[in-house]
């Protein structure tokens, strides 16, 4: 199979070295070097979140973590903001963990905004917040900024977010922010095969744990600190040996490339590709809201986007149709991870050159 460079909001492209640490002869998973090796990646990961809390890590996509969070935090009920297919995966694993929880839809192609937050909150009938940083199927970063000032009013809410497609390629102040639990998984912006996850803990979550007690296992998020605390950074389960030696590694390259830095390219490759969407097409998301790792633009020229992709792969690269319903009426272009603002110019010129654009 012919490798092609991928343009999909993940997996994303993997670098040669970050694939072969997972080559790492194995070690015994309840060894000291084990808890070596997970202490290193938080440390460098608390430097990335912008966080002192702990980090936990799963076995499983970011879908995993989400579910072990909002059925471990959530006493009372819980209200999830969706935007978009995976915002509302939270009320869905919600609902399948019985726990209770209302859902606030918005508008496709709409933000959650601080006000629709402070109207709920204000309400005092939940004591659990979910929320999609970005959300890939549509293309937008909710203003996380402006709701934290709305969650800082409410200090006794526990306050989730998921930032599987952000962590790595958007800045995001964990602890100024005040994001009680922060999940992200390997193969966004970080640049990993998939089948890893992660979150930042904060204490006031840790005591929403200690209150409930545990809730299942393999995903409870009171049995993974316990194993923090008490087994030295290890995972209560065997955990991917292989990806945690890859995640090691990659969060060296993240380090010595400077995470500011790291910022900085994917606000280029962003803007680009959004400027370069609304000069043929436009995008879907709301002007201002437009995300920094992949862009879902409407498609005004009713181009059919599985040929595109066809012709796009016979030169080597991959970009994705729009997710759900939104399949044939949008199409998306990831830049996260390792891709550069070359990248994005040899991708959207390749498609100019066979849509005949100008």
């Amino acid at each position: 199979m012919d490798a092609k460079k991928l343009f999909i909001p993940g997996p994303t492209q993997v670098h040669p070295d970050v694939l072969a640490k997972m080559a790492t002869p194995m070690i015994g998973h309840r060894s000291k070097d084990a808890s070596a090796l997970q202490r290193s990646i938080t440390e460098k990961m608390r430097q990335l979140m912008f966080t002192e809390n702990k980090i936990v890590f799963s076995t499983s996509s970011g879908t995993g973590l989400m579910e072990g969070a909002i059925r471990s935090a959530t006493q009372k009920k819980a209200i999830v903001f969706s935007v978009g297919a995976f915002g509302k995966r939270w009320w869905e694993l919600a609902q399948l963990n019985g726990i209770p929880a209302d859902l606030h839809e918005e508008t496709p192609g709409q933000p959650t905004l601080p006000e629709t937050v402070e109207k709920y909150l204000q309400t005092g009938k939940y004591d659990t917040v979910a929320l999609t940083h970005n959300e890939t199927s549509v293309g937008i970063t909710n203003p996380i900024e402006s709701i934290s000032a709305v969650m800082k009013r409410y200090p006794d809410i526990v306050w989730m977010v998921d930032a599987v497609s952000s962590l790595g390629g958007i800045k995001i102040e964990v602890d100024r922010l005040g994001i009680d639990i922060c999940i992200s998984s390997s193969q966004k912006a970080l640049a990993l095969p998939p089948g890893i996850s992660l979150a930042s803990v904060s204490p006031k979550a840790e005591d929403r744990f200690n209150k409930i007690g545990e809730r299942g296992y393999y995903l409870d998020f009171k049995t993974m600190i316990r194993f923090i605390d008490q087994k030295d950074h290890q995972y209560h389960c065997t955990p991917s040996l292989p990806h945690l030696f890859a995640l090691d590694f990659q969060m060296d390259r993240i380090l010595k490339e400077g995470i500011e830095n790291r910022f900085i390219r994917h606000i280029e490759t962003g803007e680009f590709t959004i400027n370069w969407a609304n000069h043929f097409f436009r995008t879907f998301s709301a002007p201002g809201f437009e995300s920094l790792t992949v862009t879902c633009i409407d498609n005004t020229r009713k181009i059919n986007v599985a040929n595109l992709n066809k012709e796009l792969s016979e030169r080597g690269m991959i970009i994705s149709n729009g997710y759900g319903d939104l399949k044939d009426k949008t199409f998306r272009i990831a830049h996260m991870g390792e891709l550069t603002i070359d990248d994005m110019m040899e991708v959207t010129g390749t498609i100019e050159d066979i849509l005949k654009l100008s």
